[in-house]
């Protein structure tokens, strides 16, 4: 029984790790949030920065790099949308170890 419920545990892990660990969901608020360029946001309003940081590992495995990005982005347009904002523009190249920064803007009425 014990050999059982080990070998189901192992696999229930298995499968949470291959389906990428998506820790991070975007609320309500955040839906709302764009992402942009910076050509796109030259007429916006400025409200400040976000920095965002999720694991790129699970255990001793890494993470899909995607999944890492999109959490990122779903933190960031969560904060945003705290902030006051309804658009983000990334800072610079994709993540690097599992941060990213954004600029947070008001473009809408």
């Amino acid at each position: 029984m014990r050999d059982r419920i080990t070998k189901g545990m192992i696999v229930a892990v298995a499968a949470i790790l291959m389906t990428g660990c998506a820790w991070v969901r975007l609320d309500e608020a955040g839906k709302d949030v764009r992402v942009a360029t910076a050509e796109e946001v030259a007429s916006c309003e400025a409200l400040g920065k976000t920095h965002s940081k999720t694991s790129p590992r699970a255990w001793i495995f890494a993470r899909n790099p995607r999944k890492i990005d999109q959490e990122l982005e779903f933190l960031a347009r969560n904060e945003a949308a705290n902030l006051g904002g309804d658009t983000i523009v990334p800072r610079g190249p994709a993540s690097q170890d599992g941060r990213r920064s954004y600029d947070v803007y008001r473009c809408g009425g």
